[in-house]
Order: C-alpha cells, then structure tokens, then sequence
C-alpha cells in the first residue's frame, strides 16, 4: 500500500460555519495521510506522525495551508474561447457570442483542444469538481469527460439540451436529445469518477416535449444530476411567462415536470421569490450562486439573507464564460461584495465553506469530496499564503484564522494555488507549470 503524507496548515470542517462557531477545524502543524487514492487520517501532525510507515513520502509543506479542492457547480466549457466578450446584457450576449462559439464544437478536434484546457484551467485555480455545460453535439461532452479522465478527477457533466428558440445549427429534437442523453449516461455515469448531468440550457429553449422527455431520463436514472438555469434576468424571467402561462413562477416551470430534487442545481436564482425558495429548500434542489457573471451581466445581486431565512442549499459556481474568472477565490472575493451591497456579511471562513463541504453536502457527495475526512477521495489544494507580495505582507499580519481567509479570498487568484492533488496525485504544480 503506497503512503504519502502532507505536513501543513490543514483547514476542514464538520458543518455549517454560519451554524456553528466550532465548524471550522484548523490545525496550524497538521498532516493529511493518503493511501490509494484516499485520505486515511488528518489532523495535527503530533497525534498521527506515529502512523507513518517507514518509507513514507513526507511533503513539508509547513509554510503553506492544505484545503479541501473547491467545487465549482456551475460553468460552461465550450465558453472557455469567449470569456470577456461585451454585450449589454444575457439575451444579446447569448446570440452574438455564446451560440456561434458553441456551433464550433460539431468539430471533435476543437471540443478536445478546448476541453483539455478547461480542465487545466481548474487545477490551475484550485478546482478538483465541477459542474459543466458542454454544447449540444454529443461529442462536445465526450471531449469533456475524456479530459477528465484522464486526469481521474471527480467531474459532472452533460450534454445541453436545446429544441427551440435558437439557432438551427444548435438545435436539437425531443426525442434526439433524449436518445444521446441516455447513450451519454450508459457510457460515462460512474465510469470512474466521471457522473452525468442531464443539461436541459434553460426553460426557453425547450419545448414541452422537451421537458417531458427530460422528466422521463430523470425518473429512470434516480442519482444523475441535473442542471439548468433560473431566474437570472428580468427579460428571461418575463420571457419564460409567457411561454409558460399556466406555471406560477418560473421555478414552478422545472417542477411542473419533476425536475426539482437533490442534486438538482439551477444557475443564479436571483428573481425568485419566497415560495420558489421554500420549494427548493423543500425538495433539495441547489442554487448555485454566480457573483462574477451577475455582476459582469447586470443579472442582479443574489439574496443571502432570503437564501438563509428558507435553508434553500447555495453554492458557489463562477459561470464562466459569462463569470470573469475560473478562480473560487476571485468568486468568493465577488460573493463578499454582492452579499454586502444585500447588507448581509458573508464571512471568509463561510465561503471556504460554500466552496467545498458545503457544495459537496449540497450536491450528495460530502462522503467523496469537500473533504479531508478518513476514507474520502484524497482531492485537495495546497494554498501559499506569501504567493504575492501583497497577499504575503498581509498573511504576515493575520491574527485569525478568518483574517488569514478572507486574505486569501479578497487578493487571491490562481496565483495562490500552489499545487492541486486529485485522489492523491499531484495534477497541477505552479513551479512546474
């Protein structure tokens, strides 16, 4: 049995920061022991040095902090390319530059070139788990897991349904969609560490048929995911009413035909209102919370304290392309700033939170990730707090363990991320990189 062991700064937690002062376990000399793939101990290195076999591979990372890896549950791969493209708002920004970028990926080739890239960009920041959107073509998400693969990272993904209200070349029918859906889930759900998201774009540019169809595949495969987008704008959220007259809200849409439960995670969830939140807290579903692509698209400024006061399960996502960064902490630097303007304070220590137990809780999968629990796929980042000269003077003067987070939350970036471990293996090195 190979072992190798991580000496650092160790942060984990054992609930909700926002619940409980004691959530937050941080050991200032601690180990993390990994085994095949697994964390099988953690803690303060005086109490588990003696579990060291002899020959163990020791990282002396004492001059860094280990966390858990972030959990991104929402982003578009094919929008890698397009990233920073103006447009005054979602609808223009969607037909001038997402759905012509997208038309691109019915080449094999370039899904695979970008996919590859995608994936390198996470590990770069830090993210180990994400919830993707691929494109319509089939192979688009193919490409994606592959990538994934190959790097054995625990990875969501689907193939984006569209039978409507959008260009020809991107369109595809009720029963194509669910014929390469079901072909997607038998040959990548739980291959490995790979598991599918049914990926309807969002309600507008599915037909009722559509929909149907996607309540079919959710009933007949109980633990995929599944993904699309709510209440992001004003226009979209006055476009889905009048397609959909007789639904109450917009939320009430996926509902209507089954697509609200646990990990079922819908993008922004900003125009909601109260009975939309007590209907997700009710069923599990998630909101995922875009504070880079609300604030670059004008979408609005999500609620936290409305969020709390209905236990509707949030996470953090960056959207990207229409997010501006594929780094959780720039996210969590926006989320700060969103939650403020709402007059709510979102601490530091919760966002680290919101990023990785939290999400992995929220999404069914706090017994794989989010984590450095025994036993859980060994997924971590190994965080440098003197990775800028700013970030280092600052870090130096931290008197909290929440000073130190919020430093790293507020003047981090991919900078900051110094290595990124996947079920144990090194998968991103800033030195090396």
């Amino acid at each position: 049995m190979t072992q190798s062991a991580f000496r650092a700064q160790l942060l984990t937690f054992n609930g909700d920061p926002a619940q409980s002062p004691d959530a937050a376990r941080f050991f200032d000399d601690g180990v993390v022991i990994v085994e095949d793939g697994r964390v099988s101990a953690s803690g303060a290195w005086s109490a588990l040095k003696d579990r060291l076999h002899e020959g163990a591979l020791v990282h002396d990372l004492r001059d860094k902090l280990i966390v858990p890896g972030f959990i991104d549950t929402h982003i578009h791969y094919p929008q890698t390319d397009m990233i920073a493209s103006p447009a005054p708002g979602l609808l223009p920004w969607l037909e001038t530059y997402t759905f012509p970028t997208e038309r691109g990926f019915e080449n094999e080739a370039l899904a695979q070139d970008t996919a590859n890239f995608f994936v390198d960009e996470l590990l770069k920041s830090g993210t180990t788990t994400a919830l993707v959107y691929c494109t319509v073509h089939k192979q688009s998400a193919d490409a994606l897991f592959t990538a994934s693969e190959a790097k054995n990272l625990r990875m969501v993904a689907g193939k984006v349904l569209m039978d409507r209200h959008c260009p020809e070349f991107l369109r595809d029918t009720a029963q194509s969609g669910y014929d390469d859906s079901a072909e997607l889930i038998g040959r990548w759900h739980n291959k490995g560490r790979q598991m599918y998201a049914l990926t309807p774009r969002f309600a507008p540019t599915s037909t009722e048929a559509q929909l149907e169809a996607c309540e079919a595949l959710a009933r007949a495969h109980g633990d995929i995911f599944i993904q699309s987008h709510v209440a992001e704008n004003l226009d979209e959220v006055k476009w889905v009413k009048e397609l959909f007259p007789r639904q109450r809200s917009y939320l009430d849409v996926y509902d209507h035909y089954g697509l609200l439960r646990r990990r079922a995670v819908y993008g922004h969830c900003i125009w909601l209102d109260e009975e939309d939140r007590q209907r997700m807290a009710q069923t599990g579903a998630v909101a995922a919370h875009c504070p880079t692509s609300n604030l670059f698209l004008g979408s609005g400024l999500f609620d936290f304290d409305k969020a709390s006061e209905s236990q509707m399960p949030v996470t953090l996502a960056t959207d990207v392309g229409g997010g501006t960064s594929f780094s959780m902490l720039q996210t969590m630097n926006e989320a700060h700033k969103v939650a403020r303007m709402g007059g709510h304070h979102l601490t530091a220590t919760r966002m680290f939170w919101l990023a990785t137990a939290g999400a992995a809780q929220a999404l069914d999968l706090a017994d794989k990730i989010g984590t450095l629990a025994p036993q859980s796929e060994a997924d971590f980042v190994v965080l440098d707090p003197k990775a800028t000269p700013l970030l280092a003077r600052r870090t130096a003067r931290a008197e909290s363990l929440e000073e130190l987070l919020f430093a790293f939350a507020l003047l981090g970036d991919d900078r900051a991320v110094f290595e990124t471990y996947a079920a144990g293996a090194r998968v991103h090195s800033r030195e090396a990189a």
